[in-house]
């Protein structure tokens, strides 16, 4: 009846009702209201909702969420980000499905490593319970299988690590994959090997997949101690002929790069990396940095700058904290930068940077 409102075209909102309904709820959106109905009853938001929560190692946490319908799916080797909330504030993190991407009823799967220093790890391992809501993210990275499925592979993991390749692995069995696949895995011990019984149900049920256990602090794996070229020649002696997926601490990402350097053979090296390796600061920390919207300044204390926002009480976005998802992506419109994960230098004006990654180098401003 009424084509205007207030200076408004209303033509717009008739053509798509649901823009209406979201412009009479705001400032809050209409989410904000649906979950007071439901948690799980969104128009927009991705959420998911926890439905069976298992612990298959002491530290380790199994949570299988069914997500809303506005979930689109993943790849083998993906992550989502998970938002909860903790003492009033929201938290958010990164996490690899574990679960086949070909898994028929369309839930996910969480495995969640209980770090010492984890907030949002040890707080799920805790008190994750059926009925809980995360929310949640679409799918994101490049850690994934290729279309056209290798003849041979190699998935070598370590730690909480195991997640984005097991998916790869399950994945692989799903579609019936029949070319050769070898899981190595690297663990202190035979305890604190997360999915250990369905890994050597996998292996068992499919003649095409090798496993192999590699124990650093025990001599009773198949393997003993840390990776060195015998361990690569023991597991899959064809690796030159094959692709490798790795994902693993530091420690372990970078003796298999390096090796696969030596052997020329990086470019048959696919990896993921969960933990960052840090470049080394040169020097002390000098200058001052300044958080130009809020008004206020720190002097330098060699954090990163994500760090040094959060000590001087800003809480600016972040998820992964490794550099990985870029949700801590901020201007940086004066001062010099490192990359701590490269050791690069950026000194350019009104650039954009990770916050997670970077620390300052002298005096640094940033617009937030």
């Amino acid at each position: 009846m009424f084509t205007e409102m207030k200076g408004i075209d209303m033509t717009t909102f008739a053509r798509s009702p649901l823009r209406l309904v979201e412009a009479l709820a705001t400032p809050h959106g209409i989410d904000r209201y649906l979950e007071l109905v439901h948690p799980m009853l969104t128009v927009r938001e991705l959420r998911g909702e926890v439905t069976e929560v298992r612990h298959t190692t002491a530290d380790t946490v199994v949570l299988t969420v069914k997500p809303t319908r506005q979930w689109r799916g993943f790849r083998a080797g993906q992550f989502v980000q998970v938002t909860i909330v903790i003492d009033g504030v929201r938290r958010t993190r990164c996490y690899s499905p574990s679960c086949s991407q070909l898994r028929a009823d369309g839930r996910i799967e969480l495995t969640i490593k209980a770090h010492p220093d984890g907030l949002v790890s040890q707080w799920l391992h805790a008190n994750a319970r059926v009925g809980l809501v995360v929310g949640l993210s679409q799918p994101q990275g490049s850690f994934t299988l290729p279309d056209a499925r290798p003849d041979r592979m190699l998935l070598v993991s370590g730690g909480s690590g195991v997640t984005p390749v097991l998916s790869m692995l399950r994945t692989l069995c799903d579609e019936g994959h029949r070319g050769e696949v070898t899981f190595l895995h690297y663990a202190d011990d035979r305890e604190h090997v997360p999915h250990r019984a369905e890994l050597e149900a996998l292996a068992g049920a499919h003649e095409n997949v090798r496993l192999l256990f590699a124990h650093t602090a025990t001599d009773d794996g198949d393997l003993a101690g840390l990776f060195g070229a015998e361990h690569l020649e023991a597991a899959a002696p064809w690796h030159a002929d094959a692709q490798t997926f790795l994902c693993g601490p530091p420690g372990l990402m970078r003796a298999v790069r390096e090796h696969y350097k030596t052997l020329g053979l990086l470019d048959r090296l696919h990896i993921e990396e969960f933990a960052p390796e840090l470049a080394t600061a040169p020097g002390d920390a000098t200058g001052t940095v300044r958080f130009a919207d809020a008004g206020t300044s720190a002097d330098n204390s060699g954090a990163t700058l994500l760090e040094q926002a959060e000590a001087a009480g800003l809480s600016p976005e972040y998820g992964c904290r490794m550099g990985i998802c870029f949700s801590c992506t901020q201007v940086k419109t004066k001062g010099c930068t490192r990359n701590i994960r490269t050791g690069d230098l950026d000194s350019d004006p009104d650039t954009e940077i990770q916050l997670c990654i970077n620390v300052p180098v002298g005096d640094v401003e940033l617009a937030i």
